[in-house]
């Protein structure tokens, strides 16, 4: 696939998530070092999950004002400003509730401005055939070490002092500004020669950002362009459904695990290494996948398994091995649903719009995710354990009749065969955001 920017966006990818991965696992063990009440621990996650919902939208806007590059720095540059302060806070063992609460949102909120900068700027790096395999490396990176490679870590950094995680999350989110600087200029060249193109066809071909409506009408065009559009409408309600459904079984795995299998914390965090096993092995070959059924196809299967797995584990016995493999099978089914559905709204949105539909798709799915994890421990208490998995079977087997009734070969060609007229038509919907600030027709 190349080197250039897109070896640049996977260092920054790199070095980004293991600077946040190393933060969001240390910010609970901090905590336990303030207070042991549970309730006000917890309150450090939901201030920490809030910007999803609180900010994707302006983050989309963002996005698609200014330099996707530019984004990028800005949200490293917060990453390092808030690591940094908790580095110096927890090295002077004057860390505090509120204070880590602070540092949670800024991590977060520099996470949303990332994913959408880096989920927008990759269709212009990578050409479309390429998008599958591009978005499973980069989800692999990202998640891999965000939730298996770096946390592990934490524990052993933070025995050198409390604040050692903050400057090694320092350190690698300096790395990734770095980085994102370097991509910026490898860029703009490009972008320069397109947008001076676009501006010799006219100036409905290359306008100033600045000259766009008020903020809430553009934040609007991407909500509306998104629900409107038939096909991403359908995957935004899909993973809607299975976020809240994946995040009641996540948060009640510690509790199946320990309880049911009786495997203990070394044996939970063996399942979540079958996660792990899952992502890593599906990304070498996902894209072929897609390539040799297509994306309606591939959706169909991954979400058919998201229903098939829940049940497999509800009336499984106390089986710890035949568990990690259904969790295995359910993560690679995770990442080829993954990769064609960030896959699909990166082919089938207007480049100018990409960042708000990016993120207010993340926004509409991944709203739900604290109520799941809400609806885990209320069914987990009222029945038992393995009605939070029938539960998510129930929910997981809607989002696949949604699925194999909307997602069809023959939708996916509409949608093509509509993108490509609206492209040829010369469209002004179908101007594209240029790194140099300007905007050109894609």
């Amino acid at each position: 696939m190349g080197t250039g920017p897109w070896a640049k966006l996977q260092g920054i990818v790199v070095a980004g998530s293991a600077g946040e991965g190393l933060m969001l696992a240390t910010m609970p063990l901090l905590a336990v070092t303030v207070t042991t009440d549970p309730q006000a621990v917890s309150l450090v996650s939901v201030v920490g999950q809030s910007p999803w919902l609180l900010l994707s939208l302006l983050a989309g806007l963002l996005v698609d004002r200014v330099r996707r590059t530019s984004v990028l720095m800005y949200a490293y540059a917060v990453q390092v400003a808030a690591a940094a302060a908790l580095a110096i806070v927890a090295t002077s063992d004057a860390l505090t509730l509120p204070l880590l609460m602070c540092v949670a949102f800024a991590i977060t909120s520099a996470q949303v401005l990332s994913d959408g900068a880096s989920g927008a700027l990759l269709p212009t790096i990578m050409a479309r055939d390429d998008l599958p395999a591009a978005n499973a490396r980069l989800q692999v990176i990202d998640r891999g070490l965000v939730q298996f490679v770096v946390p592990p870590s934490a524990g052993a950094v933070l025995a050198i002092g409390l604040g050692a995680p903050a400057w090694a999350a320092c350190a690698m989110a300096l790395l990734a500004l770095l980085l994102s600087a370097r991509l910026r200029t490898a860029v703009e060249p490009k972008a320069a020669v397109e947008s001076s193109a676009a501006a010799e066809r006219g100036p409905a071909a290359a306008r100033e950002p600045g000259a766009r409506g008020n903020p809430l009408r553009d934040i609007v065009e991407g909500l509306r362009y998104l629900v409107a559009a038939p096909l991403l409408r359908s995957v935004t309600i899909t993973v809607a459904l299975g976020s809240f459904a994946s995040s009641g079984v996540t948060t009640m795995l510690v509790l199946y695990a320990t309880e049911e299998l009786g495997v203990g914390r070394f044996g939970y965090g063996a399942l979540l290494g079958c996660f792990a096993v899952g992502w890593v092995v599906t990304s070498l070959f996902v894209d072929r996948l897609v390539a040799r059924f297509g994306y309606a196809w591939a959706m169909r299967c991954a979400q058919t398994t998201a229903a098939v797995t829940p049940v497999l584990i509800a009336v499984a016995p106390p089986w710890p091995m035949f568990v990690g493999a259904v969790l295995v099978a359910q993560s690679s089914a995770v990442l080829v649903w993954n990769v064609c559905s960030q896959s699909t709204r990166q082919r089938f949105t207007p480049n100018r719009l990409l960042g708000r539909v990016l993120t207010s798709h993340k926004a509409l799915a991944w709203g739900l995710t604290p109520l799941g994890a809400l609806m885990g421990g209320f069914v987990a208490a009222q029945w038992n354990l393995r009605g939070v998995w029938w539960i998510a079977a129930i929910i997981h087997a809607v989002g696949a009749v949604t699925v194999w009734r909307t997602m069809t070969p023959a939708a996916f060609r509409q949608t093509e065969h509509d993108h490509e007229s609206g492209r040829a038509q010369g469209d002004d919907s179908e101007g594209g955001h240029r790194e140099d600030g300007t905007e050109a027709r894609a």
